[in-house]
C-alpha cells in the first residue's frame, strides 16, 4: 500500500509539472464548455438582428401599437421604402431579414448564407400572425381570410450551403497553417540549435525570412486551390461568383496575418509542447467565433464584439463578399486594411521578442 500511495503521489505531481498534459486535460475541454455553453447556453440571446420592414406590414404595426415593448423584445425593426435596398441589405448580410405584406401575405426575405436568423425570425412572425389570425377570428365572422406567411430567399435559389461553408473552413485552415507551421519550425530550429547555425551561416536574415513567408504564402494557395476543386465537384456543386479571383489577395494577406501570430507564439514558446498548446489556445476560440463553424450572427451578443478583434473574422467576410454574396473588389479593401494593420502590429512584436537561442 506504501509503494502505491508514492506511486500515485509521483504520477500526480507529475501530471501537474506537465503543462502540456495539465492543458489538454482540464483547459482544453473547459475551453470548448465556455464557448459552448455562451452560444447555445442563453435563450436571452437568440434575438436576431437588423429585420427590415418594407412599406407596411399591418401584422407588425398593430403591434407595435398594442404592445411595442414586446415587439421589441423580439424584434430589432427598422423600416425602408426600398425593397431592392432591403434585399440587398439582406444578402450582404447587414439585415438579419426582410418581411413585406401583400394583402393576406406576409413574406420573409432572408438569406441562405444565416438560415439560423432566418429560422429565428420566421418562428418569431409565425407566432405574430398566429396571434393576429386567432384575434380576427374571435372578433369576425367564420371563414374570414387568414393571413398566411411565405419565405423567399434573396440570393440565386441554385446556391447550395457548400457556398457558405466553403470560406469559412478555408479561413480556418489557412490560419492553423500559418499558426502552426511558423510555431512549431521556430521553436523546433532554437531547440535543435538550427537558428544558430543559420546566424553564423553565410545566409542573410533577409533570405530566412523571405523562405518562411514564401512557403507560407504558397501553402495558402495550394489549401485554396485544393479545397475550390473539391468543393466544386458535382457531389457538392460549389458556385464561384464573377469576383471569386479576388479570394486570392484575400488568402495571402490572411495568411500572413495569421504568420505573425505563429511568429508571436514561437517567440515566447520554450518547447514544442508548450507552442502546440498556445496556437490551440489561440486558433480554437478564433475560428468559433468568426464564422468559421457557426454563423456570427448566432453568437451572443458579447461574443459578437469579442470577434471584431479577430483577424479570421475578418478574413472569412472577405472571402464570403466576393466567393458568395457576389460583392466587388472594392468591398473587401476594409476587411483587408484591417488583415494589413493586425499583421504589421503582431509582426512588429514578435521581432522584439524573437531569441535566436534558448539562451
Amino acid at each position: 500500500m506504501k509503494s502505491y500511495l508514492s506511486l500515485s503521489r509521483a504520477m500526480l505531481i507529475g501530471l501537474f509539472r506537465d503543462k502540456t498534459t495539465l492543458f489538454f486535460t482540464l483547459l482544453f475541454p473547459l475551453m470548448f464548455l465556455v464557448i459552448f455553453g455562451a452560444i447555445f447556453g442563453g435563450g436571452s440571446d437568440t434575438k436576431p438582428g437588423k429585420v427590415i420592414e418594407i412599406g407596411d406590414v399591418a401584422v407588425l404595426d398593430n403591434m407595435a401599437k398594442a404592445d411595442p415593448d414586446a415587439l421589441k423584445d423580439l424584434l430589432e425593426i427598422t423600416k425602408s421604402s426600398d425593397e431592392a435596398d432591403a434585399k440587398q441589405q439582406v444578402a450582404s448580410g447587414d439585415a438579419a431579414a426582410a418581411i413585406k405584406q401583400d394583402g393576406q401575405t406576409v413574406t420573409i426575405y432572408y438569406s441562405a448564407a444565416d438560415r439560423t436568423q432566418a429560422g429565428i425570425v420566421t418562428g418569431i412572425l409565425s407566432g405574430i400572425v398566429e396571434n393576429t389570425n386567432l384575434e380576427m377570428l374571435k372578433a369576425a365572422a367564420p371563414g374570414t381570410p387568414t393571413i398566411a406567411v411565405t419565405t423567399d430567399q434573396v440570393e440565386d435559389k441554385a446556391l447550395k450551403p457548400i457556398q457558405y461553408l466553403t470560406p469559412g473552413l478555408l479561413g480556418w485552415a489557412i490560419s492553423m497553417s500559418g499558426v502552426f507551421g511558423a510555431a512549431m519550425t521556430l521553436v523546433t530550429w532554437r531547440q535543435k540549435k538550427t537558428l544558430r547555425r543559420i546566424r553564423l551561416a553565410p545566409v542573410s536574415v533577409g533570405a530566412v525570412v523571405g523562405a518562411r513567408v514564401g512557403n507560407t504564402l504558397l501553402l495558402a494557395l495550394i489549401q485554396m486551390t485544393v479545397f475550390l476543386l473539391v468543393a466544386s465537384l458535382p457531389f457538392f456543386g460549389l458556385t464561384l461568383t464573377a469576383f471569386w479571383w479576388m479570394a486570392i489577395p484575400c488568402v495571402l494577406i490572411g495568411a500572413l496575418a495569421f504568420l505573425a501570430i505563429g511568429l508571436l507564439v514561437g517567440a515566447v514558446s520554450k518547447t514544442s509542447e508548450s507552442a502546440s498548446g498556445l496556437a490551440n489556445l489561440i486558433i480554437l476560440p478564433l475560428a468559433f467565433t468568426s464564422g468559421s463553424f457557426f454563423p456570427l450572427s448566432q453568437m451572443p451578443d458579447w461574443m459578437q464584439k469579442i470577434s471584431y478583434v479577430s483577424p479570421l473574422r475578418y478574413l472569412n467576410e472577405a472571402m464570403l463578399d466576393v466567393m458568395v454574396r457576389g460583392e466587388g473588389p472594392a468591398a473587401v479593401l476594409p476587411n483587408l486594411g484591417v488583415l494589413v494593420v493586425f499583421g504589421i502590429v503582431v509582426g512588429f512584436i514578435a521581432t522584439r521578442l524573437f531569441r535566436w537561442d534558448d539562451v
